[in-house]
């Protein structure tokens, strides 16, 4: 049972684990924190949280376990902000999409009381924004990713670990750079490719004709495209490094492909599509397979 908890960042992420927890009984008291009072307010009449704080060292100071759900590039003034306000003994965890910046800020922020900082990633979202999107079962069946380093608390892992078993979620731990890379490669990679796609489509003069009779397929792959411009802005440059090196390697095997599809190859389109068939058919028919995605 956690007596206070405090969410910095009410929206969908941090609105849904106040939530999820409120469900299970696991918390007796919420307190938020957003920079925007409007949206303080609404989290509050919205009931995701049970009080208002109106600065970062009023929600922390008296909570035993503080999470962070703010987007990539607050991280660090955030940490920054709240570290000689937090209590000791204090749990503090976040919901970050890329962990390497994060466990650095975090490093510098917090000093002596690192150890006590557990790095997650909840692998779970929608499209919806703010506290209105947030809802009790988002992490129902969804993975959460914990990336402990060397200084971490074993009692504070094993604390996190357990809130977030409560919200429904399977809980691994990941080392921190594997983490980034294979983010990038199901998550970050894709939206990229999915503003990009959208994006283009929207600057053709023919646009609403081509939207207009698209498929179910493309308003899947495009879904991920009404995402939060910030949050995966944020996203793109602080996991720069990983997200780049699968762009590159992208460009290449579509570079491949462009040229197959100009030189009438059609035995290496045939490889290409039934091998990917194959990948994608044999991972995703798995029994009880959970959902890992983001949006």
């Amino acid at each position: 049972m956690i007596n206070q908890l405090a969410i910095i960042g009410v929206g969908l992420i941090g609105g849904s684990l106040s939530l999820a927890l409120k469900k299970a009984g696991m918390v007796k008291e919420v307190i938020g924190y957003s920079r925007t009072e409007e949206v303080r307010q609404q989290a509050l009449e919205l009931g995701v949280i049970d009080k208002v704080a109106n600065s970062i060292a009023e929600a922390v100071q008296d909570a035993d376990v503080i999470f962070l759900a703010v987007p990539m590039a607050a991280m660090e003034p955030v940490l920054v902000e709240l570290a000689e306000h937090v209590k000791e003994g204090a749990i503090i965890t976040d919901g970050g999409s890329a962990k390497a910046q994060v466990v650095t800020a975090a490093k510098s922020a917090l000093g002596d009381k690192f150890s006590q900082f557990v790095p997650g990633h909840p692998i779970a979202g929608t499209e919806r924004s703010g506290p209105e999107a947030a809802f009790a079962t988002l992490y129902q069946d969804h993975r959460v990713v914990l990336t402990p380093v060397e200084e971490t608390n074993a009692d504070a892992l094993a604390a996190v670990r357990d809130m977030w078993q409560q919200t429904g979620a399977e809980v691994f731990d990941m080392d921190v750079e594997h983490h980034d890379v294979v983010l990038a490669a199901t998550s970050h990679l894709p939206h990229v490719l999915a503003f990009n796609l959208v994006g283009m489509l929207a600057d053709r003069d023919d646009c609403d004709d081509v939207l207009r009779y698209a498929a179910g397929g493309f308003r899947d792959f495009s879904r991920i495209a009404s995402s939060d411009a910030v949050m995966w802005r944020d996203i793109c440059l602080t996991n720069k490094d990983a997200i780049l090196g699968l762009l590159h390697q992208y460009h290449q095997d579509l570079n491949k492909i462009e040229a197959a599809i100009e030189n009438q190859d059609g035995d290496y389109l045939i490889d290409v599509f039934k091998r990917a068939k194959q990948a994608r058919d044999t991972r995703f028919n798995e029994p009880g397979l959970i959902d890992n995605s983001e949006v």
